[in-house]
């Protein structure tokens, strides 16, 4: 039995539909799960099953430390969300409740390579010329 409810994972399925290109998500644990790390596992070993144009990477923090640091991960579990290129979005901890659609809109617009934003934002953000770092801190209360 998967974490999905039927209905929610018909659901998501139909949004991935939308998915032209395809998305890789790097997840990193370690050796020896903690209970989080496991349970971020299995939820995207079941997401990354509901389409064909997404693949999921497990990948050791510790043991593939490299890896992680290029991808900026300085935590665990960490979900990283790739396509043509890195977008730069980074869930840490288990991406579930609020989070869960969060995570799941932002599979389908890398996929589709297209963010929904307008021509004008679009056109503003481009004239951002150093790096910048955007954390968004979600608390369930």
């Amino acid at each position: 039995m998967g974490i999905l409810k039927d209905k929610d994972r018909n659901k998501v399925q139909n949004l991935f539909k939308q998915i032209d290109n395809d998305v890789t998500i790097l997840m990193f644990t370690q050796e020896t799960e903690c209970q989080r790390c496991e349970m971020t596992r299995k939820m995207l070993e079941e997401i990354s099953g509901l389409s064909d144009r997404i693949s999921l990477e497990v990948h050791d923090f510790v043991a593939e430390g490299d890896l992680a640091k290029k991808h900026g991960v300085d935590k665990i579990p960490a979900t990283v969300l790739l396509g043509d290129k890195d977008y730069g979005i980074r869930f840490y901890g288990v991406p579930a409740g609020y989070e869960f659609n969060v995570l799941i809109q932002d599979i389908r617009d890398v996929g589709k390579r297209n963010p929904g934003l307008s021509e004008a934002v679009t056109a503003e953000l481009a004239k951002i010329d150093e790096p910048i770092h955007l954390q968004v801190i979600i608390s369930p209360t």
